[in-house]
C-alpha cells in the first residue's frame, strides 16, 4: 500500500468544540488569507472586492430571485432563454429572510450566509473525516478543502458552501444512524442545488444496505425500520418539490426543469461536450498546455475516487462523491465552472488528508501553508478575470 492507501485509525471522539477548534481556526485563517489576497489584487486593478464577492455571475441571479421572485429571464440573440428558474430557492429564501430582519441588502445577506455556511461545511467535513479516519485526518481534510484552487468560491454569495454544509452533515447523520436528521438535511440540500440528488441517493443506499445488513446480523442498537423509511421519504422532498413546481409553473410537466436547464445550454451528455472542449485546446501550442492541464486534472479526480474505493470508504460517501463527480464532469456546458462544481465532492479529499495526517505536524503545516498562499493568489487572479468561476 502507498501512503494514500493506508488508513489511519480513528481517534476516540472528545468534546466537540475543543476537538474541532483547530480545523475551524485553520479554515478561517486560510479564508482570511484568500480575502486579503483578493483585496490587494483588486486594489491593484481598481476593482471592488466586495462587488466581486457579491455581485457577479450566479450571485446576481440569486439576489434577483430574493428581490423579485421567479419569472425573470434573459433572451439571447441565438434564441436561448436564461431563466432564473434554473436556480434552486433555498439560498434566495435565506437571503430574503436575513435581509428582512437586518439592515443588510440581499447581496450582503448572501455573503453572510455563505460565510456562516462555509464554517458549518468545514465542521461537517471534519465530522465525517473524524468519524471515518480520526481527528488528524479530519483537520487535514478541512484544510485541504480550504486551500483548493477555487476555494475563493466558499467566500462568495454562491450556494456551494450552503450545499456542502447540508450535504456533509446529512452524510454524518447517515454514518451515525440518525436517519430522520439525514433525510431532513438531504431535503434541504435538494432545495439548494440540482446535485442534491447525490445526497438523496446516499441516504437511500445507506438506509437500504444497513437494513439488509442488520437483517443478516441483528444489531442490538439498530434503528427501527420506520426511522429509515421516514428518512428515505423526507430526503427527496426538497428537490422533487421544486422540480415539480417548475414543471407546473412553466406548463411543461414534470420534466419542465430540464427545459429550463436546456435554455442555459446545460444537460448531461456523458462528458462528450467536455471531451470536445478539451480536444479543441490542442489546435495551438499555448492552448495545448491548458488541454494537458485539464486532462491531468480529470485524471487526478478519477484517481482520487479510485483510491477512495480501494481504501474502503463508507458506501454513502462513495455514492455521494461519485454522483457529484459524474454530474460535474459530464455536464454539457460551462466548462470553466467545473472546478467549482466539484467543490462539494469533499470525500475525494480524504486520501490526501490521510497522507498528510501521517506526516509530522510541522511538515504537513508547511505543505498546507505553501499551498494556501498559492491558492489565495490564484483565487484573487481568477475572480478578477472575465471568465465564470
Amino acid at each position: 500500500m502507498t501512503d494514500l492507501e493506508t488508513p489511519v485509525a480513528p481517534a476516540r471522539p472528545g468534546p466537540w468544540p475543543r476537538r474541532v477548534a483547530p480545523a475551524l481556526l485553520g479554515y478561517a485563517a486560510v479564508r482570511a488569507l484568500g480575502l486579503v489576497a483578493l483585496a490587494l489584487w483588486s486594489a491593484a486593478r481598481d476593482k471592488s472586492p466586495h462587488q466581486l464577492l457579491t455581485a457577479r455571475w450566479d450571485s446576481l441571479w440569486y439576489t434577483r430571485v430574493a428581490e423579485l421572485g421567479y419569472g425573470y429571464e434573459v433572451r439571447l440573440p441565438n434564441g436561448d432563454v436564461h431563466s432564473n428558474l434554473a436556480f434552486f430557492p433555498l439560498l434566495p429564501w435565506l437571503e430574503r429572510a436575513v435581509s428582512a430582519v437586518t439592515p443588510l441588502s440581499y447581496a450582503d445577506a448572501g455573503l453572510l450566509i455563505s460565510t456562516l455556511a462555509s464554517l458549518a461545511a468545514a465542521w461537517g467535513i471534519f465530522a465525517v473525516a473524524d468519524h471515518v479516519h480520526g481527528r488528524r485526518a479530519g483537520v487535514c481534510a478541512v484544510l485541504l478543502w480550504a486551500v483548493l484552487p477555487v476555494g475563493i468560491v466558499q467566500s462568495m454569495a454562491y450556494s456551494e458552501s450552503l450545499f456542502t454544509a447540508l450535504a456533509a452533515w446529512s452524510l454524518y447523520a447517515v454514518l451515525t444512524g440518525r436517519w430522520l436528521t439525514a433525510g431532513l438535511l438531504a431535503s434541504f440540500a435538494g432545495l439548494t442545488r440540482p446535485v442534491g440528488a447525490a445526497v438523496v441517493a446516499a441516504v437511500w443506499v445507506a438506509a437500504i444496505t444497513s437494513y439488509v445488513r442488520e437483517r443478516s446480523v441483528p444489531a442490538p442498537d439498530g434503528a427501527p425500520l420506520w426511522r429509515r423509511v421516514l428518512g428515505m421519504l423526507l430526503a427527496p422532498l426538497g428537490a422533487a418539490g421544486y422540480v415539480l413546481w417548475v414543471g407546473q409553473h412553466t406548463g411543461k410537466g414534470p420534466l419542465g426543469y430540464l427545459d429550463v436547464q436546456a435554455g442555459w445550454g446545460n444537460g448531461f451528455d456523458g462528458g462528450y461536450a467536455f471531451a470536445r472542449f478539451v480536444a479543441d485546446k490542442f489546435t495551438s501550442f499555448p492552448s495545448a498546455l491548458a488541454g494537458i492541464g485539464l486532462i491531468v486534472g480529470v485524471a487526478l479526480v478519477i484517481w482520487l475516487y479510485v483510491v477512495c474505493v480501494r481504501q474502503g470508504q463508507p458506501l454513502p460517501l462513495l455514492v455521494y462523491a461519485g454522483i457529484v463527480t459524474a454530474l460535474a464532469l459530464c455536464a454539457s456546458s460551462y466548462f470553466g465552472s467545473k472546478p467549482r462544481l466539484l467543490l462539494p465532492a469533499f470525500p475525494l479529499l480524504l486520501p490526501p488528508a490521510l497522507a498528510l495526517a501521517r506526516l509530522r505536524t510541522p511538515t504537513s503545516a508547511w505543505a498546507l501553508g505553501c499551498v494556501a498562499v498559492v491558492s489565495a493568489a490564484y483565487g484573487a487572479f481568477w475572480l478578477n478575470g472575465s471568465g465564470p468561476p
